[in-house]
């Protein structure tokens, strides 16, 4: 049966955050350092050098987020654990502190009336692990598969939706090849090597999450991009498709049991660390994809290049953009979720993280009528209802974000929540874009 504006009664709304970008409590209860703590603290890395030390402290204020999703209304929360705050060095017997804060949140959540929908991987890698070669030494993946464990052993029996990590194309390329993430790397050969181990990753902790026989779903989160093409043109149509390999075909061709896409092996694939078996392991079957999604881009066709490998440029577009210099195209969650259905075999696929960045300004009353910020989800809101209609198994739609938040290499520059942060007191304030949300959750916004 489905709700007056389309939706099914069981469709999923929620709201995403990541542990780095709001617990702060860098050094507490026993946590170890991770490479954002380190990146972050080396200068100019980040716009003000900001750091994620105090963030939102919601390792100390998880209570007051729980009430502000009650009054939402919002049917999960999808948050992140932070490893060094279970392995402080990435290896050995687990931290009890840690564990002990995910128990309570995870508890809290459901007494809330909120699932808890976990994420074990959100760019935080422990530093210790760094120092031995992260994600481009193969033994991290191991390591991870081990963490996972501990983590289903402790809360497995209070959480039915997990995810082993988001979007594995910022760690490898943004933390490899640009450097604009931790850790920082500009490395072709170490991009490979990570966008390997992080899949062999996942595949891992997959598998042993249905060996621990633990009733629930499991997926992987993905950003992936299928630009539209600028023409007409047969070539910029071509170039489309080259354009989307690496954040979506490098992703999803190998855990549906495909290879790597082959232009991707022939342009940056010479030194991939393949083992046998490798390719098993990362294909373990999932239940569900997450997709990740906030702008499209438009490209044509461009002469290929040591600089330009895949052939396209991107073209300016006349579509107005966020905060981040983003485009607003809602149609675009649409393709790119039409697009994910007809060519992957999704059993169900879920809008992970959807939402802008813009200039909020508080008025007199000390409100942050965010009028852009309600616009920008209305519309993503009616693109989800016609990807429904046009037969694509999604299940549910999660905001980025509930509050404001440290933005990677953008500090607190960028405030993307629908609840403001007093940066000086850390007092949460709902948007008006909040109570928006809680009607549209209660099937009255679109």
């Amino acid at each position: 049966m489905n709700r007056e504006d389309g939706f099914p009664q069981d469709f999923i709304w929620g709201c995403s955050t990541s542990c780095y970008q709001i617990e702060g409590a860098a050094k507490e209860d026993g946590k170890g350092i991770s490479i954002w703590d380190t990146f972050a603290h080396t200068p100019d890395k980040v716009l003000s050098n900001h750091t994620g030390d105090i963030a939102c402290d919601s390792y100390h204020r998880w209570k007051e987020d729980i009430a502000l999703l009650r009054e939402l209304n919002a049917g999960a929360y999808r948050f992140s654990v932070s490893w060094t705050r279970i392995q402080p060095e990435g290896k050995g017997a687990p931290n009890k502190k840690g564990l002990d804060y995910y128990s309570r949140l995870v508890d809290g959540l459901c007494e809330a009336g909120v699932e808890p929908w976990l994420e074990l991987f959100h760019w935080d890698l422990p530093q210790a692990l760094e120092e031995k070669g992260g994600w481009r030494n193969r033994d991290t993946a191991m390591r991870f598969e081990e963490y996972a464990g501990i983590m289903y052993d402790h809360i497995g029996d209070r959480v039915g939706h997990w995810t082993s990590m988001n979007e594995p194309w910022c760690a490898a390329f943004l933390g490899h090849l640009t450097g604009i993430h931790a850790p920082g790397l500009k490395d072709r050969s170490a991009t490979n090597r990570a966008v390997h181990h992080l899949l062999l990753a996942h595949g891992l902790a997959l598998r042993a999450f249905r060996r621990s026989g633990i009733k629930g779903e499991y997926g992987l989160v993905i950003n992936p991009s299928k630009p539209r093409p600028a023409t007409l043109r047969p070539e910029d149509a071509e170039a489309s498709e080259r354009a989307s390999i690496e954040r979506t075909s490098l992703w999803l061709d190998p855990i549906f049991g495909r290879s790597y896409p082959r232009v991707f092996m022939d342009i940056f694939g010479s030194d991939m660390p393949i083992e046998a078996g490798d390719m098993d392991i990362i294909s373990e079957p999932l239940d569900f994809i997450g997709v990740n999604y906030y702008d499209e881009e438009a490209v044509r066709a461009a002469p290929c290049s040591a600089q330009n490998p895949y052939g396209f440029e991107f073209v300016p577009t006349y579509q107005k953009k966020t905060d981040m210099g983003w485009e607003i195209e809602p149609s675009g969650l649409r393709r790119i979720l039409s697009y994910i259905a007809n060519v992957w075999p999704c059993k169900k696929i879920y809008v992970t993280e959807n939402g802008a960045a813009f200039p909020d300004k508080q008025d007199a009353d000390g409100i942050v009528r965010d009028y852009d910020r309600i616009d920008y989800i209305k519309g993503h809101a009616n693109a989800c209802g016609d990807a429904i209609k046009q037969g694509v198994p999604l299940k549910g739609y999660f905001l980025w974000s509930l509050i404001d938040n440290f933005e990677w290499s953008f500090g607190y520059n960028r405030a993307f929540g629908i609840v403001a942060v007093d940066r000086n007191t850390l007092e949460r304030r709902p948007k008006l874009s909040f109570y928006y949300y809680r009607d549209l959750i209660a099937g009255f916004g679109l």
